[in-house]
């Protein structure tokens, strides 16, 4: 039964950090620059917890990602847990 409880599970191609004032001064056509260049892995999350990584790729029309890394069972249910 637990199995088939449904996770948030979030691919996060960088983290940046800014000041407040930077962030209120955003509007359309801003840019921000990642800590990640293009061609880097990008994190693959459960509840806000890494788990494993992969690379980006397209699939049809959307995006996806390839897994490279990924944690064993027992860091997977961790980060399922909390």
């Amino acid at each position: 039964m637990i199995l088939k409880l449904e996770v948030p599970v979030i691919v996060q191609i960088g983290v940046v950090h800014l000041p407040m004032d930077t962030v209120l001064a955003m509007g359309p056509g801003s840019i921000i620059e990642l800590d990640k260049n293009a061609e880097g892995e990008l994190d693959l999350l459960v509840n806000n917890r890494k788990i494993g990584s992969g690379i980006a790729l397209k699939v049809g029309e959307s995006f996806g990602i390839q897994i490279s890394n990924i944690g064993d069972v027992g860091e997977r249910v961790a980060a399922m847990s909390r």
